[in-house]
């Protein structure tokens, strides 16, 4: 009788309670329950365990229109299980029968990416910072991702100029580009700092249609700065912040600054940001290391 009772679930009309069972309920609402309160990891591993209802809830379409992985796939980093990231990303996006709009993963390989492209048709959001994609990969499976509008590539350095130009060539729904870099130092007067503006000039040609744009520690000048302005005129989003090599001179400050939010060069918050960073490494302290390597994906999980 406990078992049984565990499994129903209470519907209050009116005055009365109607008492019914979780393993009857239909699976796309079950689906919208998991989705809202279970990690992907947990719904895998776990939830499809409970009974024969929720498994097929787990393994049908329903639970994986937005697929994030990301977490997931940075445990996999840390217990050095790099390997399984592609089979895990490859599963899900079968599970989701090619429906899925939403992709976020970490350290995703070539054939992770290929095969979500070429599955994609109704891909809208993909987020794959510090991936191993390479620019080869992305000229020849960029042309699937035709409905894209959010693309974060952020931290993947095997993506050059090449690759984001077949982005923005074969990407034409786009208005959300992240392509943050990892921090360099803030040069000195005495030092001369290396100008890149060559990835800034293709955006700008390529991508007029963005509204957001996120470009933080890219060696961009003033130069590729005005070359965005002027071409992305539907921008109203844009972080540049450490991006040291802009100066802001002659009319440039008071364009950005008409922006419904500009981020400057100079980070400003550098002391809050770095108490802020402070007080999560402290509470991250606190998880104990076995039980994350514990809860990182095996073998067994993509059978």
């Amino acid at each position: 009788m406990e078992g049984e009772s565990s499994k129903r679930a209470c519907v209050k009309v009116e005055n009365d309670v109607v008492g019914g069972r979780w393993d009857e309920l239909n699976p796309e609402i079950l689906a919208s329950i998991f989705v809202r309160i279970v990690p992907a990891e947990v719904m895998v591993r776990t939830v499809a365990l409970v009974c024969r209802s929720w498994m097929e809830a787990v393994a049908g379409p329903y639970c994986w229109a937005e697929i994030d992985l990301e977490n997931w796939c940075r445990k996999c980093c840390i217990a050095n299980n790099f390997h399984l990231i592609d089979p895990l990303v490859r599963k899900i996006i079968r599970r989701s029968r090619f429906t899925f709009r939403r992709l976020s993963t970490y350290r995703l390989g070539n054939v992770g990416f290929s095969f979500a492209a070429n599955c994609g048709r109704c891909l809208k959001i993909l987020q794959i910072p510090m991936s191993e994609i390479t620019d080869q990969v992305v000229e020849k499976h960029a042309g699937s991702l035709v409905n894209l509008t959010f693309l974060d590539i952020s931290y993947c350095l095997n993506i050059t100029e090449k690759g984001l130009k077949a982005f923005g060539l074969q990407c034409k729904s786009l208005t959300h580009l992240r392509r943050n870099m990892p921090p360099w130092e803030l040069p000195t007067k005495f030092e001369a700092s290396h100008v890149n503006d060559h990835k800034a000039l293709i955006i700008a040609e390529n991508m007029s249609g963005l509204q957001r744009l996120d470009l933080a520690f890219n060696r961009l000048s003033d130069n590729g700065l005005d070359a965005i302005l002027t071409q992305c005129k539907a921008l109203t989003h844009l972080e540049i912040q450490g991006c040291w090599n802009v100066e802001l001179k002659g009319n440039l400050e008071e364009r950005c600054e008409k922006l419904v939010d500009f981020r400057s060069p100079w980070i400003h918050e550098y002391e809050d940001g770095h108490a802020e960073s402070s007080d999560i490494d402290s509470r991250g302290d606190e998880y104990d290391e076995e039980s994350i390597y514990s809860e990182s994906p095996s073998s067994s999980d993509l059978d």
